[in-house]
């Protein structure tokens, strides 16, 4: 059996991971006797965790929040899976917050942390105010209808989502004036005060937030999250090579020096276009719209070099 303190801090992260746990399956999980976990919960509840009895057939516990609960404590993975996030976030929050973790770790744990050094090359973030990130989730939550200026001009919509994409942050709304979904930038948005009164949130299109999303950045009213044009081609170079240059796409073998590419874009021409990027010989181009793309485009480069 661990001791007291090790057993302690497993019930803790146990009870902080899900609502409500069974008395047995806390017992399963930890190895110990349900007499022993019923004194530990006692022993927590000691310290200052509001936990709560649960009813039921085989009695359970609850750790509640509330205004007066103690500083939360995080296990070894935990806390290394933390230090990770905030490294990926980035940011002057981020890293105070990593600077406060790294001071309260336990010394075996610091070094373990020390030696996770990750770098996430990602495009420079927007500076946005954390109370206006917070007034948007709040509205979203609250179903309030937003005022704010958006390029000089007034908007009123009905909230949807907060979503954050390549260092941005993004509203997802229902424009009342414009009568259509919308995205705004964050960080160009003033809002206005009160809110607006509360509402029904309506349906969004596609299947989820993210193959709407999806479909917002790449151009396309197709709601699936696929490309509204995709074609495919042999491309004359390695597959291993061409892999290492493609982030949406795929890539089959097809020989040593052969591969073939499938891709998409928000238009034929830009999709030529980024089969071209890969600089080596082009054969099996289909489908035929992506034939007739290549070939305006030879016209139009054609017509640079006279």
């Amino acid at each position: 059996m661990p001791k007291t303190s090790a057993r302690l801090l497993a019930l803790l992260s146990l009870l902080q991971s899900r609502r409500d746990w069974p008395g047995s399956l806390l017992a399963e999980r930890l190895d110990i006797s349900l007499r022993t976990i019923r004194r530990d919960v006692d022993r927590l509840r000691e310290l200052g965790y509001p936990i709560a009895a649960v009813k039921g057939p085989d009695g359970g516990y609850r750790l509640s929040a509330g205004k007066d609960l103690p500083p939360l404590l995080f296990d070894d993975e935990q806390a290394v899976a933390l230090v990770l996030a905030l490294q990926v976030a980035g940011g002057e929050a981020a890293e105070r917050a990593l600077t406060t973790i790294r001071q309260v770790l336990p010394s075996r744990l610091r070094h373990r942390v020390e030696a996770l050094r990750v770098t996430a090359v990602k495009r420079p973030a927007a500076e946005v105010d954390g109370g206006l990130l917070l007034a948007l989730s709040t509205a979203v939550h609250a179903r309030e209808v937003l005022r704010f200026d958006y390029h000089d001009d007034r908007r009123r919509v009905e909230p949807h989502h907060v979503i954050t994409r390549d260092g941005r942050w993004y509203l997802i709304a229902w424009d009342l004036d414009r009568e259509d979904w919308r995205t705004f930038r964050a960080d160009r948005m003033t809002l206005r005060t009160p809110n607006g009164p509360r509402f029904t949130p309506r349906e969004l299109p596609g299947r989820d937030v993210a193959a709407y999303v999806m479909s917002v950045f790449r151009g396309s009213t197709d709601t699936s999250g696929n490309w509204p044009c995709q074609g495919t081609v042999t491309i004359g170079r390695p597959a291993a090579t061409i892999a290492e240059f493609t982030r949406e796409g795929i890539v089959e073998e097809i020989d040593a020096e052969h591969c073939r590419v499938t891709l998409g874009s928000w238009s034929w021409v830009s999709l030529a276009a980024a089969f071209a990027r890969y600089d080596a010989e082009i054969s099996s181009v289909s489908p035929e719209p992506l034939r007739a793309a290549f070939t305006a485009l030879a016209t139009r480069f054609s017509r640079i070099g006279r």
